[in-house]
Parts: structure tokens; C-alpha cells; sequence
């Protein structure tokens, strides 16, 4: 069974007070490009991206790091990406530290983690 980690990026972004949000399109990029040399025990990561975060980070597939632009919310679209990745039979875990999202997508049968313990493996 491959595993999928789904990143809420705004959340993780958001734990480092490194003034991401003069520039969230560069936090969003520093990010994913940690992502892809970070030392994670997931086949795929998925990113999503929200707002002006998705000025940093084209859609689409880098190696192992899928991102996605939230077409509204990104916790929409977390919890959309989460479904599809269970439903497809795939282990599920899923970075946020969102109370409420956590419990959404531990409802879907993935496993919340918070943005701390991503960051401890980048």
C-alpha cells in the first residue's frame, strides 16, 4: 500500500513567524523545494496551495511533490485530495493544524499529523 502525505501549506507556511506573509508566493516555493529533498516516508506529497501562495509554485508534478492550486478554500481542497487518495486505497496522512480539518479528514480515514512534525523531517 503507498503512502500519501497531504501538506496544508498555509499551515505549515504560517508556524514560522520568518515574515512569510510579506511574500507567500516565496514561503509557498521554499516550501515545495524542501519537500523534495526532505527525508519523508511518503511515496507522494501532495501541496496545496491557496491565495497568493499559487504565484509560487506551478501546478503539477515535481518528482514525488504533486501541487494543487485550491480553486476556492484550501481546506476544500484538502479534504477533496484526501478522499481521492483513501478512496484509491492509498494510507493517508495529512499535515494541518486545523482542529476541525483534522478531524474532517481523520473522518476520511487518514491520519492527522500537525505542521511540526513535517518540519522535523525537512
Amino acid at each position: 500500500m503507498s503512502t500519501v502525505l497531504v501538506v496544508d501549506a498555509a499551515n505549515v507556511v504560517g508556524t514560522r513567524p520568518n515574515g512569510w506573509w510579506k511574500d507567500r508566493a516565496g514561503a509557498a516555493r521554499r516550501l515545495h523545494e524542501q519537500l523534495l529533498v526532505g527525508d519523508t516516508p511518503h511515496d507522494e506529497i501532495v501541496l496545496v496551495l491557496e491565495g497568493a501562495a499559487k504565484g509560487g509554485v506551478r501546478a503539477g508534478r515535481d518528482q514525488h511533490v504533486r501541487t494543487v492550486h485550491a480553486p476556492k478554500d484550501g481546506d476544500s481542497e484538502i479534504e477533496r485530495q484526501t478522499r481521492a487518495a483513501v478512496e484509491a486505497g492509498h494510507r493517508v496522512t495529512v499535515i494541518t493544524a486545523d482542529n476541525f480539518l483534522r478531524a474532517r479528514v481523520q473522518g476520511l480515514g487518514a491520519t492527522p499529523m500537525s505542521p511540526s512534525w513535517l518540519l522535523d523531517h525537512l
